[in-house]
């Protein structure tokens, strides 16, 4: 039996923009974690609560991130994890820009002064084998109704432009398309206005997870949707349910720029740990 299971597991709860998560440091010590264990801290009543989980490791650069969702399953991309992490490791660290490494692929991060970090998600992904899809098709429209435009940023995405986003029932929409033939990985879905020059207003609704108030991955998908599509330029504002990002697809990926968060440091119980083996 780990040691963590007779001490107690300490955690971190961070958020960006209230898109929220548990974050556990295996640089300290070695973890071994069940789906059960992470269904059981995502249970917002009986546990902690998270749309992800975040894993600190060490890498080859100053950290490696692995990402879970609430239901178990893995992300190989969490903007807004990665961006909150990175500013706990700078913090640490006195570094103003890391290199992180993910499933996704390394990623690099900077202070970008006034208490915002930002990262580059790396190059998205628009070939339809990449995303992934089924098949292959045209990823800037594609044969569902509305429309959509899929892209990858290291998880699949599906961007609805709509006329007005908070119109839409997302608690219905947003399971329909997770769950489409199209993508056989699942995909999160995202559905957004423009409101202005460069201004996307974007709800989402996340594989695994479902409704929630800001997504990273998804609003670098939405920019880059916007901008291959005509609707936009490449450096944009979206406003969020739970604040306003910034993005900008550069040359060398999509940067993300935005508020963080550390809420509080805890630990789970032995009691806790023993009932989720």
């Amino acid at each position: 039996m780990n040691d963590y299971r007779d001490t107690g597991l300490p955690f971190m709860k961070m958020h960006g923009l209230g898109n929220d998560f548990v974050v556990l440091d295996a640089r300290v010590q070695a973890l071994d974690l069940s789906p059960g264990l992470i269904m059981g801290i995502a249970d917002r009543h009986k546990g902690i609560g998270f749309d992800q989980l975040a894993v600190i490791e060490a890498g080859a650069g100053d950290a490696h991130l692995t990402f879970y969702n609430a239901d178990g399953s893995t992300s190989a991309a969490c903007g807004n994890a990665t961006r909150c992490i990175a500013r706990h490791l700078m913090d640490e660290s006195g570094k103003a820009r890391l290199h992180l490494t993910t499933a996704r692929g390394d990623l690099y991060a900077v202070d970008a002064g006034e208490g915002l970090t930002s990262v580059n998600m790396g190059q998205p992904q628009l070939d339809w084998n990449e995303i992934p899809l089924a098949e292959d098709m045209d990823t800037l429209e594609l044969p569902i109704e509305g429309g959509p435009t899929a892209t990858g940023m290291g998880n699949p995405h599906c961007t609805f432009f709509v006329e007005n986003a908070e119109a839409i029932p997302l608690e219905q929409f947003g399971p329909r398309y997770e769950h489409h033939p199209l993508y056989p990985e699942r995909t999160n879905v995202q559905v957004a206005s423009l409101v202005g020059e460069n201004h996307l207003r974007m709800r989402v609704w996340e594989r695994g997870v479902g409704v929630t108030l800001a997504s990273g991955s998804s609003s670098c998908a939405t920019a880059v949707a916007a901008a291959r599509r005509g609707l936009t330029g490449r450096k944009v504002r979206i406003d969020l349910d739970g604040g306003t990002l910034g993005v900008e697809w550069r040359e060398d990926g999509v940067w993300m720029t935005g508020a963080t968060c550390h809420v509080a440091s805890g630990v789970l119980t032995p009691t806790f740990l023993a009932a989720h083996p």
